[in-house]
């Protein structure tokens, strides 16, 4: 059994929707029993989401979700159209009809559970199984949707429920690359990583796989594969795997990563009659606004202040509810929008003290200036001028010799730098 998943690039017209029916096809035609995830085509979400904000639409609603639906059941419907004309028996499903059931969170819901039985029945009767991402229902029978990149946790998750082999996610882009090949061509396609590595590169600004994605492939032992729709190429295969060489001679920095959907929040409130931190969250929370880069001032300060980075696209929903909370106790909040986050992302970061030495002194070396900083095993993050994004990612891929392949020597205990960068 196999679950495939396409993207909105690689449906974007009608011939790509045939080009993928064609692959559809050679691999059920090999004895596999299919069932494929489609996204919207091309920019089709966000045309719907043109037409719902000329009309009036501010935020994530049941209407919304409602109209963003469109896009992906059109997408299925075609792919099935597509088969039957190469001979191949096939059934489109909405995220309804193959039993996804969600949260009901509008617009960024998550999977509740999964009643497989209709889309098993297709495929047990001989037929693909073409199901829409991004959507299922919720308890009330409304459709809800993943955020989005949902289509990829829709394919995982469908994967999981039906003991599929593998899941392949196929895109515009040959893999998973070192950096974005988009605005880095020096950039390499790794043919393996570690599905921990990928939900941090994900979350840092990777755009190939939906964070919640990788989080469940690693939760399930599912073993995902993201591959060209147009071409050949082998890609990247994203799962545990054994390696026989210790670790310290495995290349610990494995890509960097860019995110400029980033904007820096500051709280500060003079009336300290209680730690304000966590209403402060809470507020973030109801909202669904993801929080990195935390720092805050200590108990025995003078003034409360709290620092933190939200995503851009997320400052909205939550500027009117932090200038509330922090007016009571004579405070205030400021926004800054014109910054990026770059983050060097891999395994065993932190035993390496020397790597957070290099990042600094190699973006200082360029001129570029650096601010907030947060650091773990498996990810260096800091943040720069939204300008020199793109120059401190090329800045760091050289730094940690990105462009060159897996390094098979050993170091010398004399050198200055690791060999195993």
């Amino acid at each position: 059994m196999l679950v495939q998943k396409y993207g909105g690039t690689s449906l974007q017209t009608l011939d790509c929707v045939r080009h993928a029916a064609l692959r559809i096809a050679e691999a059920r035609r090999r004895g596999s029993s299919m069932a494929v995830v489609v996204s919207a085509r091309g920019d089709r979400t966000d045309a719907l989401l043109r037409l719902a904000a000329d009309v009036g639409a501010s935020a994530s609603s049941r209407e919304l979700d409602q109209l963003l639906a469109v896009g992906e059941c059109e997408s299925a419907a075609l792919m099935a159209l597509a088969l039957d004309g190469l001979g191949v028996p096939a059934v489109s499903l909405s995220g309804h009809q193959a039993g996804i059931r969600t949260t009901d969170r509008h617009g960024d819901a998550l999977i509740a559970g999964i009643d497989s039985a209709r889309v098993s029945a297709a495929m047990d009767g001989g037929e693909v199984a073409v199901i829409t991402g991004f959507q299922g229902v919720d308890q009330a029978g409304d459709v809800a949707t993943l955020g989005r990149g949902g289509s990829d946790t829709t394919a995982v998750a469908l994967a999981a429920r039906l003991g599929a082999s593998a899941c392949e996610i196929y895109t515009d882009v040959d893999g998973v690359f070192s950096a974005d090949p988009r605005i880095l061509p020096a950039a390499r396609c790794l043919p393996w990583i570690d599905p921990g590595v990928m939900a941090e590169m994900a979350f840092a600004g990777a755009r190939v796989l939906h964070t919640r994605c990788i989080e469940l492939a690693a939760m399930e032992g599912v073993e995902v594969h993201v591959r060209n729709a147009s071409t050949q190429a082998p890609g990247t295969t994203v799962a545990e795997r054994q390696d026989s060489r210790p670790l310290e001679t495995r290349r610990a920095v494995m890509a960097v990563t860019h995110d400029t959907d980033v904007a820096r929040v500051l709280v500060h409130c003079r009336d300290i009659r209680r730690d304000l931190a966590p209403d402060v969250f809470e507020a973030l929370a109801a909202e669904g606004t993801v929080v990195d880069l935390v720092a805050r001032s200590g108990p025995h300060e003078s003034e409360f202040r709290m620092g933190f980075t939200i995503r851009r696209s997320q400052a909205g929903p939550v500027r009117a509810a932090l200038h509330e909370l922090t007016a009571a106790f004579d405070g205030g909040v400021h926004f800054d929008e014109n910054v990026g986050k770059v983050s060097v992302v891999g395994m065993g970061l932190l035993s390496r003290p020397e790597y957070t030495a290099r990042l600094m002194a190699a973006l200082a070396a360029a001129g570029i200036p650096t601010s907030w900083m947060s650091t773990s095993q498996m990810r260096l993050s800091v943040i720069v001028p939204q300008e020199r994004t793109v120059e401190a990612v090329e800045t760091l891929h050289h730094e940690f010799q990105l462009d060159r392949g897996e390094p098979t020597g050993v170091a010398s205990a004399n050198s200055g730098r690791s060999a195993f960068v």
